[in-house]
């Protein structure tokens, strides 16, 4: 069986269930990370494996024909800063609502115990 011919380089196996954009924000969030998160670490916060992240960075090299990135990085192009720029947005949304929920929680419990030290 002749695994390199006319087909070399052509992916075979079915077609991803995550849209382009948000592979490109997930991709986009790693990035942004500048090394200081893992894959996994990354991949946890939207919902992929690490292996997953891993490709999806990987294709993404290959397709900006950069490879492996040495040193300090490369400039991202207008398409990646707004990947990255939507990933972080969603992120820090998200933090926002849970300190939102923090914050109540705390507020509650404060007239909780208000009201406990005064009976």
């Amino acid at each position: 069986m002749d695994l390199v011919g006319p087909r070399k380089g052509v992916l075979v196996g079915r077609k991803s269930p995550y849209p382009v954009e948000f592979r490109n924000d997930a991709v986009a969030l790693y990035r942004v990370a500048g090394g200081k998160r893992t894959y996994a670490a990354v991949a946890a916060d939207v919902g992929v494996t690490g292996e997953t992240l891993r490709s999806w960075v990987r294709q993404a090299d290959e397709l900006a024909g950069r490879g492996q990135v040495r040193g300090g990085g490369v400039a991202e192009s207008r398409d990646e800063e707004l990947a990255r720029l939507r990933a972080e947005n969603g992120r820090l949304r998200k933090a926002e609502k849970e300190w939102e929920l923090e914050r109540e929680i705390l507020r509650r419990a404060a007239q909780y115990f208000a009201r406990e030290m005064r009976a």
